[in-house]
């Protein structure tokens, strides 16, 4: 099947008949990332499924119903911020010049005091500014963050969708509103490694693990949720300092999981590591961020990074309750593809 022009819902239908992958990780072709991620992206690809014009892919399973159904789970009202702190001492090493935050004051409270500032009757104020690469710290991955073989989400061809003038046709600005649902949290790391409630580095995360964490957690995963996945890796890396953590070894999901992200028909996933998936990813031969390219330009699916689930975690296995309302609104900043965002887990 070529990948030329837009995507139709025939191009949808003939995938969706495709033999799908095995979800063993056992199975993968160690030797063959192009391979594996090609029989992938034709299985799972979502092209044509709303429309040659869709710009939000999987965040269309959430709906005014589902919207309800997460505010009907506010019962106490306590809220938890699932963002890291947006300083300069996060976790980015420069990588692809990506960089920690840079804060600056352009008038102080000195300014004030001093009477430097030439306002009337003794007003005085303070402004600042803020310069940084919009996935340094949490984030989303928007639909126009990874290609695949040049091609972006729903087909479109991938110098058509994002130039120097930025993402034209799914800048994150169309997701301002979409970021409201049944959040869930899959502990993997507390289910999978109770004494030490994190996984190790290079632990790849199957969809059994995740349907046996969900299992354990008395949960069910339904269309149109958020998935929190929490690894521990974050945990390790606020007690133990950041090291590798920016783009290093580290657990996150396997390939094999983009068939549990589409059967399940999930709107979104976000995990506490910094690249999502299994690093090193599970190939002996180069290879890089695969899972990214099957998610993002084939299903249509949004990702989550450095998301601290840890708090929240901590409630959850308190309560035993692990579903909640979560709002993670994106910045509509024109034509981006990812944006900074404050996730809010409310139980």
């Amino acid at each position: 099947m070529s990948i030329d022009g837009m995507g139709t819902p025939e191009i949808h239908q003939n995938a969706s008949k495709a033999t799908p992958p095995s979800e063993g990780p056992e199975a993968i072709d160690r030797q063959d990332p192009d391979g594996e991620i090609a029989g992938r992206a034709r299985a799972y690809r979502n092209w044509g499924r709303w429309g040659d014009d869709d710009v939000l892919g999987t965040l269309n399973f959430i709906d005014d119903g589902k919207r309800r159904e997460a505010a009907q789970l506010v019962r106490s009202g306590r809220t938890v911020s699932l963002s890291l702190p947006f300083d300069m001492d996060g976790p980015q090493k420069g990588w692809r010049r990506r960089t920690n935050p840079v804060h600056t004051m352009l008038d102080t409270g000195t300014d004030a005091q001093m009477g430097h500032q030439g306002f009337p009757h003794g007003l005085g104020g303070a402004d600042d500014v803020i310069a940084m690469p919009l996935q340094c710290s949490t984030q989303w991955d928007g639909l126009g963050h990874i290609f695949d073989h040049g091609t972006a989400w729903n087909g479109r061809p991938a110098g058509d969708v994002v130039t120097s003038d930025g993402d034209l046709v799914t800048g994150i600005e169309h997701t301002a509103a979409s970021f409201v649902s049944r959040g869930v949290l899959l502990d993997v790391g507390r289910h999978l490694a109770p004494e030490a409630g994190r996984l190790p580095d290079a632990f790849a995360i199957t969809p059994e693990h995740l349907d046996d964490t969900a299992q354990a957690q008395g949960i069910d995963v339904t269309r149109g949720d958020i998935i929190v996945v929490r690894t521990g890796q974050l945990a390790r890396a606020k007690a133990e300092g950041w090291g590798e953590y920016a783009g290093g070894p580290a657990p996150g999901l396997s390939l094999t999981c983009a068939g549990w992200i589409h059967r399940t028909e999930v709107a979104a996933v976000a995990t506490d590591t910094w690249g999502f998936e299994v690093r090193p990813n599970e190939f002996d031969v180069p290879a890089f961020q695969p899972l990214h390219q099957v998610s993002i330009p084939n299903i249509g699916l949004t990702i989550g990074e450095m998301w601290d689930a840890d708090e929240l975690a901590e409630l959850c296995a308190e309560q035993s309750r692990w579903e909640f309302m979560l709002v993670a609104p994106s910045l509509p900043i024109t034509g981006a593809v990812g944006t900074p965002v404050n996730p809010l887990a409310i139980l």
